[in-house]
């Protein structure tokens, strides 16, 4: 049973190594178009840099437990992330889209940290628990803030729409 939580645990780990890889595929090409909402900008700079740790955080646990992050899994979800940010990019309300789904991105990956540290105290791997903690509390972050300046930002759009200013990003 105790190997059945490890190898439940290590796949989670995984599968989170390869959503953060994810999260930066999308981060990645929305600071590249964002021109005209520098508070998004801003935010989304310190969450590209949170994602990079966390991503070191999940490595080190996987090591401390003599395993790798999945290169295959890694490979395709920031294939799927990166098809997601093209597909927002057409869009005249680019900033809105990439809005919600970054909302409903953190809202994913809390709920997935919330499973990891429930699989590490049942597995016994207590060690990896702080980490996991750190991660969810940076998600738990960006998702109150994505929803606590998702009206201003829908707002900002509104009136440089109706200026006739590019309201996209």
């Amino acid at each position: 049973m105790v190997e059945d939580r490890r190898s439940l645990f290590v796949t989670g780990l995984k599968n989170a190594h390869a959503m953060e890889n994810q999260a930066l595929s999308i981060i990645k090409p929305q600071l590249k178009r964002i021109e005209n909402y520098p508070q998004v900008a801003t935010r989304l700079e310190t969450h590209l840099q949170e994602t990079e740790a966390q991503i070191t955080r999940l490595e080190d646990i996987l090591a401390s437990l003599d395993e790798d992050n999945s290169t295959l899994k890694d490979w395709m979800l920031s294939a799927g992330g990166s098809m997601a940010a093209i597909g927002h990019s057409m869009a005249d309300d680019e900033i809105l889209k990439n809005s919600f789904a970054n909302f409903a991105f953190e809202n994913f990956e809390i709920a997935a940290y919330n499973s990891l540290i429930t699989m590490a105290e049942l597995g016994g791997f207590q060690g990896a628990v702080a980490g996991l903690q750190q991660n969810l509390a940076e998600e738990k972050d960006m998702a109150r803030w994505l929803e606590d300046n998702l009206r201003e930002v829908t707002t900002e759009f509104v009136m440089r729409r109706e200026a006739g200013e590019s309201a996209k990003v």
